[in-house]
């Protein structure tokens, strides 16, 4: 018989860390909604597209230096001055403040097909992103358990992102820009600590795919 080659404990406590901030953590999510925050309310206030582009841009311009003061990794900071430059792009070509929100709904898009093709594949991006930060490398593939926890999990971000979309997308074409700004924010912070919890629970219920030393 073959002997088992996983390591008999569960998940470390501080894994939990790894995998919230493997996604972002807290400051990747403050520095993607800030900007967001201060569009909507100068857009409100001025009525000017361009000054509210330029004051989301300028706010997350300065969470980036802030991040790079503190020596804190720019990972995140980046991404989202990099789509803040992008949604700027969309609505300033087309003059129409709610076309900043075409790149989330697109990423959405793009991340939900993803993470449905990889898990239907059995090759979920959870157990690629995942399984070098816990540990277990690729180890995990020859684990049925921990594949199919892996895949588990999978299904709950490709309903997060498809469910971002179907929410959204019919606010975006009935032009509620308000409305559209406010369930975005909601369904950005809350729904992905409870999907990046969920995970947790997931993960952390079956042993890991580590080799033994």
């Amino acid at each position: 018989m073959v002997p088992d080659e996983r390591a008999p404990e569960n998940i470390e406590p501080d894994d939990k860390d790894k995998v919230m901030a493997a996604f972002g953590g807290k400051k990747g999510l403050i520095d993607s909604g800030i900007p967001t925050v201060f569009f909507l309310i100068t857009f409100n206030v001025t009525k000017e597209l361009r000054t509210a582009l330029i004051a989301a841009l300028a706010i997350s311009a300065l969470l980036t230096i802030i991040r790079l003061l503190k020596r804190e990794t720019l990972q995140h900071s980046l991404g989202g001055l990099i789509g803040v430059l992008i949604s700027a792009w969309f609505a300033n070509r087309s003059g129409n403040a709610i076309d900043a929100f075409v790149p989330k709904l697109l990423t959405n898009l793009g991340y939900g097909t993803v993470y449905l093709i990889a898990n239907l594949a059995g090759w979920p991006i959870l157990g690629l992103v995942l399984g070098p930060i816990l540990g277990e490398d690729l180890h995990w593939r020859k684990d049925p358990a921990r594949k199919a926890a892996y895949i588990l999990a999978g299904w709950l971000w490709v309903g997060m992102f498809f469910l971002r979309l179907l929410v959204q997308l019919p606010l975006y074409l009935s032009d509620q820009l308000n409305l559209l700004g406010t369930i975005n924010l909601l369904m950005g912070y809350p729904l992905f600590f409870a999907t990046g919890y969920g995970t947790w629970l997931i993960l952390k219920s079956v042993p890991t795919a580590k080799p033994r030393t």
